[in-house]
């Protein structure tokens, strides 16, 4: 559903890009990903905001291996988010929060860069529940 100006979940989305900013300014642009996740989840403990960290989704067809897409964080059970640290986002990037969107019936995902100088927290939508 969409609300408040076209925008899916507009105060935990402002909430999120908030704390990522604060990873990224108090990290640099120089840190593993791993590093990011372990600040952004203290951040997210500070605030009280419930989370689920590298979920492993369940296999979505039979003979499918377990672990095989593993969300870095489920945020309010509402949005994925997805952190990197590359040179820059790629097709194959979208196409990953897609999947793990469609897999888990979530209608939001963000994808993030902590590579960049200024961070810019890319939204990602599960198109598949759009289409009518």
């Amino acid at each position: 559903m969409l609300k408040n100006r076209n925008i899916l979940y507009p105060e935990l989305s402002y909430k999120i890009n908030s704390l990522l900013f604060e990873t990224h300014n108090n990290l640099g642009r120089y840190r593993n990903e791993k590093q990011y996740a372990d600040y952004f989840e203290e951040l997210l403990k500070r605030d009280g905001i419930a989370y689920l960290r590298e979920y492993a989704l369940p296999p979505s067809f039979n003979g499918e291996k377990g672990r095989r897409n593993i969300i870095d964080f489920i945020v309010g059970d509402k949005i994925i988010i997805e952190f990197k640290t590359k040179t820059i986002i790629t097709k194959d990037d979208y196409f990953q929060v897609q999947r793990y969107l469609v897999s888990s019936n979530k209608e939001l995902g963000i994808i993030v860069n902590f590579r960049q100088v200024t961070i810019k927290a890319k939204r990602v939508l599960n198109t598949s529940m759009f289409k009518r």
